[in-house]
């Protein structure tokens, strides 16, 4: 299958003038260029060139892997360096209470009457006050086994040294991996408890040493190693499994049956954002039922968009990678902002990642 994605870490498409509904350009107040802080392969390329020339703007994506790695780059970017930032539902909440992010005025949203009535008002952040989502998905494990039923597949049973059969990694989030041990553990993925926090670490310190263990690894690089036969499974994003799927049908991706947690991607304006106005730009046109619908089926993730469901297919509406079944539902739950817990959660990362 065609790569569709860039693969470096910034990109830059010189554009044509043009207007996008809803922001009037102003370019001799304004910069040109409008700065994405994204996850890596999270754009269309067709839809980064499209906005360019139906804005005016130039678009420039600085990717990031891991959310651990966003934050950094947010704490250590220059002076007003990015505009727009999309992150998940609970880095989202982190960078609220660091001041990272300002409030969005909706009123330069237009598109924002598409949103889906389930992504409004989130628990993360109430009234969408700074956000908007992009797009929604869950976490699990990729692995390369059709004689395994994604439905009864385990983390202990998945990643017991008597059972695995090949090379493995960890995802390299410390949030999202603490979680998951947790889930491993028959502990509650919110618990902020000390206690539950030591059994996480106990738990991902017996899965290293594994002699398959290969380390921790962003979903993307996972995914590729997976393709390349250098892994035999991975704890990946839904969107990177079903790419991988769609490449190798042999590949399996399941949602374990102890557990695992769905997110919300969103976009933020930042608090440094030099280009408001094209930030804004930015937004509405994702939030285009049109675009929506592009980008969701381009990335393989769910889009919650409700204009845009109307105009996908119900192949995509019924794939159980990019949409989970009620079952699998029932056993994720949304990851919660740990608050002043939050350097407990930084502690044990390091000693994870330190041994």
């Amino acid at each position: 299958m065609k790569k569709l994605f860039f693969h470096i870490a910034v990109a830059t498409v010189l554009l044509a003038t043009g207007i996008l509904c809803g922001c009037d350009k102003k370019s001799q107040q304004y910069p040109v260029t409008v700065t994405v802080l994204t996850y890596s392969e999270y754009m269309d390329p067709e839809m980064l060139t499209d906005f360019q020339m139906k804005s005016g703007y130039k678009l420039q994506l600085v990717e990031y892997e891991a959310q651990d790695e966003m934050i950094v780059k947010l704490q250590a970017a220059m002076e007003k360096q990015y505009d727009v930032i999309i992150a998940s539902d609970v880095m989202i909440q982190q960078m609220i209470h660091l001041g990272l992010i300002k409030p969005i005025d909706m009123d330069k949203i237009p598109n924002k009457v598409n949103i889906a009535d389930q992504f409004k008002n989130p628990v993360y952040d109430p009234n969408n006050m700074y956000s908007l989502p992009y797009q929604w998905g869950t976490t699990g494990i990729l692995y390369r086994d059709t004689t395994l039923n994604p439905s009864g597949v385990s983390y202990n049973t998945l990643f017991n040294p008597m059972q695995i059969k090949g090379k493995f990694s960890l995802l390299d989030e410390s949030r999202s991996m603490l979680s998951i041990a947790m889930q491993a553990k028959g502990i509650n993925a919110n618990s902020f408890r000390p206690e539950d926090i030591d059994k996480a670490v106990e738990w991902i310190n017996e899965i290293k040493r594994d002699p398959n263990f290969a380390g921790f690894e962003g979903s993307v690089s996972a995914k590729d190693k997976i393709l390349a036969n250098e892994y035999w499974a991975a704890i990946v994003f839904n969107g990177e499994a079903m790419a991988a799927i769609s490449e190798d049908p042999t590949l399996r991706y399941a949602i374990p049956v102890e557990g695992s947690f769905m997110w919300v991607d969103a976009m933020t304006l930042s608090s440094r954002a030099q280009n408001v106005e094209g930030a804004y730009a930015f937004m509405n046109y994702i939030l285009d039922a049109q675009n929506g619908a592009k980008l969701a089926t381009t990335i393989n993730y769910a889009s919650p968009n409700s204009a845009s469901l109307k105009l996908i297919d119900e192949k995509f509406k019924n794939n159980r990678v990019i949409n989970p079944t009620r079952e699998e539902i029932d056993r994720m739950v949304f990851l919660r902002y740990p608050g002043d817990a939050v350097k407990l959660f930084d502690d044990a990362w390091k000693n994870v990642k330190g041994r």
